[in-house]
């Protein structure tokens, strides 16, 4: 995205910066070290509210540029673990993902509706996709939680070790109960059991779509053309991961939490697309 910023609009520089996560990236918005940020729909909701993790900043004036995929809940483990539903997971020890991460929140929320505290009721370490896999495969912990696209890199090169049979966790069952606490910002989708080797059915799981956004203050034209290049060369996009097949016209303006910057409603105006 970055590359594609740079490469097509005139004067403009886009650099990409690594981050804990959702959280993070909005408070790096509301500060002004950031421009842009790709953020998770629930946390940005909750950012809007000036509600959950954002109570000491109180609202912050976020807009969305465009949806560009959906995150699917992974909860990982393996054949042999004795866990083969959420409920499981009581008394286990599973990574719930970094530290400000969309994953760590949205873990926890999940546990919640399977009336789990994420805190007392099980053994919890905090780290990234990569390290949680890697820790899995060491038999460190028991199974780790990712939210993202699909598919998932560390994800994928721990299903293709030998001697490792993942199996990912339905998390779609209380959906529900999210939605009643939560407000409308999950919905879900499966993971395909031909998305990772040696999963035996697909997985239902919660969902939540991934936003591009930026401050409510952001230059109107500047917002129009970021969109604009980012979907016109969206090809460069997929060239780099294949998510980016699901960042299209016709998805961009859908299932945003969030109110959308007046500059990319221009553009999906001009080209006769309904924000939803």
């Amino acid at each position: 995205m970055a590359k594609v910023i740079s490469k097509y609009i005139p004067n403009a520089e886009a650099t990409a910066e690594v981050t804990a996560g959702s959280v993070d990236n909005i408070k790096l918005i509301h500060i002004g070290k950031a421009d842009l940020a790709l953020i998770m729909a629930d946390i940005g909701y909750d950012a809007l509210k000036g509600t959950e993790r954002f109570k000491a900043t109180g609202a912050i004036p976020i807009r969305t540029i465009g949806v560009v995929y959906p995150n699917y809940m992974h909860f990982v483990t393996t054949e042999g673990s004795g866990i083969k539903s959420v409920s499981d997971l009581r008394g286990k020890r599973l990574s719930t993902g970094s530290p400000g991460s969309g994953t760590e929140v949205k873990t926890m929320r999940v546990l919640e509706s399977y009336g789990i505290d994420g805190e007392k009721d099980l053994k919890r370490d905090r780290l990234g996709v990569a390290e949680s896999a890697g820790a899995l495969k060491d038999r460190k912990i028991q199974a780790f939680t990712w939210d993202g696209g699909l598919p998932t890199a560390a994800v994928l090169d721990l299903a293709a070790t030998p001697g490792i049979k993942i199996k990912i966790l339905n998390t779609a069952d209380h959906l529900d109960r999210l939605y009643q606490k939560y407000g409308p910002v999950y919905f879900k989708l499966p993971i395909p059991k031909t998305t990772y080797p040696g999963m035996d059915s697909d997985a239902e799981v919660v969902v939540v779509a991934n936003l591009l956004i930026c401050h409510e203050k952001m230059d109107a034209g500047l917002v129009y053309n970021i969109i604009k290049v980012l979907l016109e060369y969206q090809p460069e996009l997929v060239a780099v991961h294949k998510e980016a097949r699901h960042f299209t016209l016709a998805t961009a303006a859908v299932g945003s939490s969030l109110p959308f910057h007046p500059g990319a409603i221009k553009y999906f105006q001009e080209k006769g697309i309904k924000i939803k």
